[in-house]
């Protein structure tokens, strides 16, 4: 594909739940190589929405959508999306299923073609780079809420995916884990979108931070980030400050 050509194009995309109005309307997208893009919006914003409908586990009631340079529409098409993009879902248990951490991070692996012993070296290499050497025998359902989420991340690189799509990464990570996370994605050569309600966060992994409203990513108002730590969509999106 060409080198200017978006990665995810999304054209007058909309979805809604069954008896519910639009929670995506007529959303326009264009995501490149290289971009770092944060989302900040109230819950019920379509946040969520927007990440399953580029996986294909939604489908949206109009619209198109291209992705990698094709035109995605059916199931079928989603297969290699979902090979080249990694979502991190919000809920660490709806990602983790094997009895032990190996065995849920060589999954991906396994399932790619590769074989066990490059499955369990790319498993052993992804974890150690997310400073979890040592936790290939755990037992999944009994890490702290944390190790699950980082499990989680190692699960999807070791799919060594070309974009990220991170879906509230640090709920529930203490502020040393969180800050482990931001060396991660600092150091990944990857693109990204990340969801998230933390603007520290965000500020410190993305390089623009958008909000939603009305079924639509604002991006003509970018936040802007300012020296007491916080930011302000132009009055869009309500907060607080701390003190």
């Amino acid at each position: 594909m060409n080198a200017n050509q978006p990665l995810i194009c999304l054209k007058q995309i909309s979805f809604s739940y069954p008896e519910a109005p639009p929670v995506i309307n007529q959303l326009d997208l264009d995501f490149y190589r290289g971009d770092r893009i944060g989302l900040m919006a109230p819950n019920g914003s379509g946040k969520t929405t927007l990440f399953h409908l580029i996986m294909g586990l939604l489908k949206p009631i109009s619209g198109q959508m291209e992705i990698f340079g094709k035109p995605v529409k059916e199931e079928k098409d989603f297969f290699e999306v979902r090979r080249r993009i990694g979502l991190l879902f919000q809920d660490a248990d709806d990602q983790l299923f094997s009895p032990t951490v190996l065995e849920d991070v060589a999954f991906g692996p396994l399932n790619l073609g590769k074989s066990k012993t490059e499955a369990i070296e790319i498993s052993r290499k992804t974890l150690e780079f997310l400073g979890l050497a040592g936790f290939e025998n755990r037992i999944t359902f009994k890490l702290s809420g944390g190790e699950k989420k980082l499990v989680s991340l190692a699960t999807v690189l070791a799919m060594e995916p070309e974009i990220l799509l991170l879906d509230e990464p640090i709920n529930g990570l203490d502020r040393k884990t969180s800050g482990k996370l931001i060396d991660v994605l600092k150091n990944l050569d990857l693109s990204y979108m990340i969801i998230s309600h933390d603007i520290d966060f965000l500020d410190a992994t993305t390089h623009a931070i958008y909000t939603m409203a009305n079924g639509k990513i604002l991006v003509d108002q970018q936040m802007q980030v300012h020296q007491h730590v916080h930011a302000h969509p132009h009055g869009t999106y309500p907060h607080a400050h701390e003190t």
